[in-house]
């Protein structure tokens, strides 16, 4: 992949416009994300009380800083796909969440709509990602044609993967 912006990694710097292998980002952002997301989730949803100001600077900094990287590695226009993103969060997260949460016996209308903010904000990232390692198995990032194929079926195959979410556990 193709940095966007300079970047240290391991020690050494990488400079904008350098190719860097894969997997030099993919494993460790999508593992780190996941935990930090995943710790979101909890802080959000658990059962014991956590302070919404203490929930949205946990995952206000972090969003930040993944943020920040997002535009280091991968440029603006890239991040705009986030918006993208974001309109498909919106429902996939309506979906994933419920589900999620009818794991542990809750409904997403049992808490208020600022309980969603951090979780929410963390599947647009990680969606984001996912679709920037679709890309570059796909090898579509430079290829126009190719790319807009890849990203009307990666479009496609969420709201069909969403809405399968979404009636498998309808109440």
């Amino acid at each position: 992949m193709k940095l966007r912006g300079d970047i240290t990694i391991n020690g050494k710097v990488h400079k904008k416009g350098s190719e860097v292998p894969t997997g030099a980002i993919y494993p460790f952002f999508l593992l780190h994300m996941l935990m930090f997301g995943g710790s979101g989730f909890l802080l959000a949803y658990a059962s014991k009380d956590v302070p919404t100001s203490f929930l949205f600077l946990h995952g206000g900094i972090a969003i930040l800083v993944y943020t920040v990287f997002y535009l280091v590695i991968f440029g603006w226009d890239e991040v705009r796909w986030m918006f993208i993103n974001a309109a498909l969060g919106v429902y996939g997260l309506w979906c994933e969440i419920g589900w999620l949460l009818g794991l542990f016996g809750k409904e997403i209308s049992d808490f208020p709509w600022y309980r969603h903010v951090v979780p929410f904000l963390y599947y647009v990232l990680y969606t984001f990602l996912l679709r920037h390692l679709v890309l570059d198995v796909f090898k579509a990032r430079e290829d126009p044609e190719k790319r807009q194929r890849i990203e009307l079926g990666y479009i496609v195959l969420s709201l069909l993967f969403y809405t399968i979410v979404y009636l498998r556990n309808r109440h």
